[in-house]
């Protein structure tokens, strides 16, 4: 029964191809618009595509049985169609974590509804994995590191779970090898919770100095990073932030539990990647 990963060049899907294989799943497809440059094991079948170009779905997706989904909200309509055109049976939906956008009331606000939602109707069998801020997210706060000692960001209450990509792609592999997982939503978290300034001054211990945070307002944040990501998506995450600050979720025991290992701390992550902070 293959297995096709989607992204799987992207951040978790890349780390994912290795998890199967180590795993010895022989049937894995890839599905990346660069095979050159994709690097893959020995052993996986390359199909040169992407989520959103469509027209390469069909191919990638012949004799597919079971499908890791990246995210793609934009074209997940066309990837069903063509999924169901295809025989495929099972979709492992990689998410987001929505603990915040229910607990005020409103789950049909969250980014990533649409994806779960369309995969539910489609009929397939589904996995929903839900990771809240992935740790790689705060590479971003490199160059501001490096040039000032500083880190800029709202809302500095603002309470994460922040999970390693390792701890990701080893549930997902694991998820996609074991159907009992089968119509489940798993909220997955790093194992412990950590607001911004604490992740920064994990990180200024990694490198040996003190490093700052300095709190923006709503409105700045929006304003300094509309420019990266445009005005819906810069309110969209600066409001998420807002939610974190008022509504503190728990630490999830899923990697624990399904990747039958430790989550990754920060402290670790920090650690293994304090390379890209150092100027």
């Amino acid at each position: 029964m293959t297995i096709l990963v989607t992204g799987a060049t992207g951040s978790v899907g890349r780390l994912l191809v290795d998890e199967l294989v180590a795993a010895g799943v022989r049937d894995v497809r890839a599905l990346t618009n660069n095979p050159a440059k994709a690097a893959l094991p020995s052993g996986v079948e390359v199909a040169h595509g992407y989520l959103g170009k469509p027209a390469t779905l069909p191919a990638a997706l012949d004799g597919v049985d079971t499908v890791y989904l990246a995210p793609l909200p934009a074209y997940v309509d066309e990837f069903v169609t063509a999924a169901q055109k295809a025989g495929v049976r099972r979709v492992v939906v990689l998410s987001g974590e929505p603990a915040e956008y229910e607990a005020q009331g409103d789950p049909g606000s969250w980014h990533y509804y649409k994806v779960e939602r369309a995969i539910e109707d489609g009929g397939f069998e589904w996995v929903h994995l839900r990771p809240g801020q992935f740790m790689n997210n705060t590479l971003d706060w490199a160059p501001s590191i490096k040039a000032e000692g500083v880190v800029r960001g709202p809302y500095a209450d603002a309470v994460q779970l922040p999970i390693d990509l390792g701890d990701i792609a080893a549930v997902a592999s694991a998820v996609l090898r074991d159907e009992s997982y089968t119509g489940q939503k798993l909220g997955m978290s790093g194992p412990e919770q950590l607001t911004q300034p604490q992740e920064v001054a994990l990180i200024g211990e990694a490198l040996g100095r003190e490093l700052r945070f300095e709190e923006l307002t709503h409105e700045e944040a929006v304003a300094a990073w509309t420019p990266f990501m445009g005005a819906e998506s810069a309110e969209w995450l600066v409001d998420g932030f807002r939610m974190m600050a008022e509504y503190a979720a728990e630490p999830s025991p899923v990697v624990q539990e399904v990747a039958g290992r430790p989550a990754k701390s920060y402290r670790e992550w920090a650690r293994d990647n304090v390379a890209a902070f150092r100027g």
